[in-house]
């Protein structure tokens, strides 16, 4: 997945928006203003691409035991955030999952009003 690819996936979901809060490099996708993707652009562009995605703890667990290129999350809650080191061994329709895992999580915290405002959208 390059970045295009990932842009255009995410901003395909309900109620996305993307920001910079951090940086000129963090790539951030939120969704009813809580961050549920992080990408560095400069990782995209020297070839090595990564991302920050929440995760159900457990199953954290099993996908770093599972797969070499998930990793306790990069300067995030290592309970709940994932790196995931793109083009290794984690397909893009696995990573389109977690993508799709995170944004739910998030999306499932946001109140009902939130929720139904976006979904009306």
């Amino acid at each position: 997945m390059n970045i295009q690819q990932l842009y255009e996936f995410c901003q395909a979901k309900n109620g996305v928006t993307e920001h910079f809060p951090f940086d000129e490099d963090t790539l951030v996708f939120k969704v009813g203003g809580k961050i549920f993707c992080l990408a560095s652009l400069k990782g995209f562009e020297n070839g090595n691409p990564s991302l920050n995605l929440k995760c159900n703890p457990e199953k954290a667990l099993e996908l770093r035991a599972e797969y070499e290129a998930i990793r306790p999350g990069y300067h995030m809650s290592k309970v709940h955030w994932n790196t995931i080191d793109l083009n290794k061994d984690v397909s893009n329709k696995m990573l389109c999952e977690l993508i799709n895992h995170s944004y739910d999580l998030i999306f499932k915290t946001l109140t009902k009003k939130i929720q139904n405002e976006i979904n009306e959208s």
